[in-house]
């Protein structure tokens, strides 16, 4: 997630992709049978393409989690487990529509698209968390159980209605990891693109905007497919970077890639043509905001070949305090009554002090030339139209002064 943009969405149902079932064997349905399991006949979605190879999987019964739960908490407390890996386990979600409307005013989109429920890369502060309440889980099996949200192209390609959709952006990736480890064995985020691209191909050039956050070097994978898109219609990919070193990110970060391999990625996309850069998000008061700490990031985004940088202090509601917190005791035990104090009341830490790193990170943008955020869509291809309705998107607004396109034009004219 994440990655510091708040989009309360409603959630909705998908669609199949081609699929092959496999047979177990006789010995093997008796020995389900006997344990009260589904037959095992299902199949995972390849990494690389829409369709699907056959695998086994062990659905268990749900016995009673479902009773007495509506909505989404029933969807998943009657899904069927696909698989477990160490501590995660992964069920199949149906869902109603896989594009979100987002009711937030804080955030600068109106569209969202989450493959995943949860997400396994664990960020000790992440604000998603919260996702899991709906479901009736609690914040902490955010990162253990992670819901694959099923048939995902024909649900998706069902919700792309050009009169709906017309001057919006669409955002992927808002409260799960698009490219977290379950991408490899599901696929459903490929799926996603290909279904985008498809739609992308039978209605205007520029009907819509895109962009997507990760923190994953998997993103590397879809680069042909993200740049046929974008081709189409504009779009941009964040990379959430919140410390350079590895020590550190791997206790805030436990599961996700480490920041020099997301910084690669960037450069790669970059070269691909993409428009991309870095969310410095979020800082963590007293571990990662150290002057020189968020200096090395800007630096390396830069190098990288970032197109802008935007950040922001760590939001923490209460389903993130939950997880944030025992943590913080654990870890950082100076710090626990400080984040107590600014986090009492609000998510958000005190006014005075944001304004304080957006300052700093304001001067770091004019220091190494980036943006502060991604260029407005109309700057992206040459012919895309001043008469579009597409508007300008506030995402991460800048004060005007800031508000420049990318170093000398390149994501401008990428």
């Amino acid at each position: 997630m994440s990655s510091g943009q708040t989009a309360l969405v409603t959630e909705a149902a998908t669609a199949p992709v081609r699929r092959s079932a496999v047979s177990c064997s006789a010995a093997e349905a008796a020995r389900r049978q006997a344990n009260g399991l589904a037959p095992a006949s299902t199949a995972v979605i390849s990494p690389t393409t829409s369709m699907i190879r056959p695998t086994e999987f062990s659905a268990r019964s749900n016995g009673g989690r479902q009773a007495g739960r509506v909505g989404i908490a029933r969807l998943a407390a009657e899904a069927p487990r696909e698989q477990q890996k160490r501590a995660v386990e992964y069920f199949r979600l149906p869902v109603r529509s896989l594009l979100n409307r987002v009711v937030s005013e804080r955030v600068g989109f109106g569209w969202s698209i989450n493959p995943y429920r949860g997400c396994e890369f664990g960020c000790q502060y992440c604000y998603a968390r919260y996702t899991h309440e709906y479901m009736e889980l609690g914040p902490t099996e955010f990162e253990r159980k992670i819901y694959v949200k099923e048939n995902a192209a024909r649900v998706l390609a069902g919700d792309l209605k050009p009169e709906k959709l017309r001057g919006e952006h669409i955002a992927i990736g808002t409260a799960t990891d698009p490219y977290q480890p379950a991408e490899r064995m599901f696929g459903v985020t490929r799926q996603v693109l290909e279904t985008l691209l498809a739609w992308s191909e039978e209605v205007p050039r520029g009907l819509v905007s895109f962009s997507l956050t990760t923190k994953s070097d998997l993103v590397v994978r879809d680069a042909e497919l993200l740049a046929r898109l974008h081709a189409r219609h504009p779009l941009h990919i964040n990379f959430s970077v919140t410390t350079l070193k590895p020590r550190l990110a791997r206790l805030l970060e436990p599961r996700a890639p480490r920041p020099d391999l997301r910084l690669e990625a960037l450069r790669k996309l970059r070269e691909a043509g993409l428009v991309a850069g870095a969310f410095l998000s979020p800082v963590l008061p007293g571990i990662t905001d150290k002057p020189e700490d968020l200096e090395a990031v800007v630096a390396a985004a830069a190098q990288a070949g970032a197109c802008y940088l935007a950040g922001q202090v760590v939001f923490l509601m209460p389903s993130a305090q939950q997880k944030f917190f025992p943590f913080l005791r654990e870890k950082f035990p100076r710090l626990v009554q400080r984040y107590r104090k600014w986090y009492a009341g609000a998510g958000y830490a005190p006014a005075a002090y944001r304004a304080h790193i957006r300052d700093v990170l304001a001067g770091l943008r004019r220091r190494y030339h980036l943006a502060a955020q991604p260029p407005a869509p109309d700057l992206y291809t040459t012919g895309w139209l001043a008469s579009s309705p597409q508007l300008a998107l506030p995402i991460g607004a800048a004060p005007a002064e800031e508000k420049t396109p990318c170093r000398e034009q390149a994501c401008a004219l990428a």
